[in-house]
């Protein structure tokens, strides 16, 4: 070996402990397209969209207007907390390393990421970009939870339970599902989160209601939504988000992320069309409050399926996503007599249940690569029903131990007295006029 080799060596040899992880994929070429990159950086800016304004706008308009301040602010510091904590470690342990149960910590506070630098499963983007696209799912997905506990969760509890719920619940998820633990190993199909978004936030919302209580006056007095409006903005928000969400989940500009964003579009329509039909045939009226909520039902439900299905699937997984979300928030939620204060579980819970599982029906091969029943797969169904039981476990098991935890150390929910004056002044010293 030269002198130079030597001091090429020990340079790289120094690197490697300076950088951790910084070889990740160092042994394929590198090739970054100008094309993926536009297109995922658009795609990033529209699922954080998502939440800040629009799942922010979304939620506010259903609270009461003593609250409407304090449901937003949940939202933001969703986007502030949650975005610090995927790059300090939330990123590393669901996307570096390919253990089964959880990843590395070689990019904590992403050390080793270089311009250059690209993720294993996108290798047509920046590292960098990556990552930054993967946090604005790790941001909505927290946020989404606080709809359940709206109208009186104490604010200080619910900091305590983001940064608890995003490393012991979200983290391994991720990681499970898209970034090669058991989860993807068995094969189960999740394009854009039915499992890691929709069904763990609606899980948690529903044991965050139940550990809570209903709110007060719940079953007895008027609490309806203080301006809609403000919600219709926001579903509008969301509905153009969700192209971003799902379709920059195929990671790159191609026909995949055009059949995806096609896919979500239509089942957000069907969802919005059945169920205005089913309170039109039951209520008389088809409210706006319901043609929003199908829309976000159809969106949720197709998210796991949407880089899966052909567009006719779509509609077809927007039509049942209206019918049996309309029935879980309905039906179910009065026979059960709990306060899901915005529908979070009725919504996303069902929803990205029955979607994940109808990606196990719908799978097309010559969209997604795999087959589902219909093309002669069932055991998809089975691996599909499997990805379910096991996020439902977790993270109903975690959220509940997780809750009683915080509730140990600061109490969960406001005052009486203070949820009678309303969260926006009690927790934040502000209110609209």
């Amino acid at each position: 070996m030269t002198k130079f080799a030597r001091r090429a060596a020990l340079a790289a040899a120094i690197c490697s402990i300076v950088a951790p992880g910084a070889g990740l994929a160092a042994n394929e070429p590198v090739q970054i397209s100008a094309a993926d990159t536009g297109w995922i950086i658009v795609a990033t800016a529209l699922v954080l969209m998502m939440t800040i304004p629009g799942l922010a706008l979304f939620y506010a308009g259903m609270v009461r207007k003593k609250n409407v301040l304090a449901t937003m602010a949940q939202s933001l510091a969703a986007v502030a907390l949650i975005s610090i904590l995927w790059v300090l470690f939330g990123y590393s342990l669901a996307f570096v390393g390919d253990g089964k149960w959880i990843g590395t910590l070689d990019r904590v506070m992403l050390s080793g990421m270089t311009m250059e630098s690209v993720n294993p499963a996108a290798k047509t983007i920046p590292e960098a970009l990556f990552a930054l696209y993967q946090m604005t799912f790790a941001v909505i997905t927290v946020a989404l939870v606080a709809g359940s506990v709206a109208d009186r969760m104490r604010f200080s509890a619910y900091i305590a339970f983001c940064v608890g719920w995003f490393a012991l619940v979200y983290v391994p998820l991720a990681h499970w599902v898209w970034g090669g633990g058991f989860l993807a190993e068995a094969g189960v199909l999740d394009f854009a989160g039915g499992l890691v978004v929709h069904l763990s936030a609606g899980t948690a919302g529903l044991v965050a209601a139940l550990v809570l209580g209903n709110r007060r006056g719940y079953g007895s007095e008027n609490l309806a939504p203080y301006d809609l409006s403000l919600a219709v903005i926001g579903t509008g928000l969301l509905w153009v988000g969700w192209f971003g969400f799902n379709g920059g989940s195929a990671l790159g500009a191609n026909s995949r992320a055009v059949m995806a964003i096609l896919a979500t579009h239509l089942a957000a329509c069907a969802g919005a069309l059945m169920w205005s039909a089913l309170e039109w045939l039951t209520r008389r009226k088809p409210s706006v409050l319901g043609m929003i909520s199908g829309a976000v039902a159809g969106l949720g439900t197709i998210t796991p399926a949407s880089g899966f299905v052909s567009p006719g699937a779509g509609i077809l997984i927007g039509l049942l996503a209206g019918a049996v979300c309309f029935w879980a928030c309905t039906s179910l939620k009065t026979r059960l007599n709990y306060d899901d204060t915005l529908d979070v579980f009725g919504i996303h819970g069902i929803g990205g249940a029955i979607g994940t599982l109808l990606a196990g029906v719908f799978a097309a091969a010559a969209i997604g690569g795999t087959a589902g029943l219909i093309e002669g797969n069932p055991a998809q169904l089975l691996t599909q029903a499997y990805g379910v039981g096991v996020t439902l476990v977790w993270t109903g098991g975690v959220t509940f131990v997780l809750l009683k935890l915080i509730d140990a150390i600061v109490p969960l929910r406001v005052s009486q007295q203070q949820e009678v004056e309303g969260l926006d002044i009690t927790q934040h010293g502000e209110a609209l006029q």
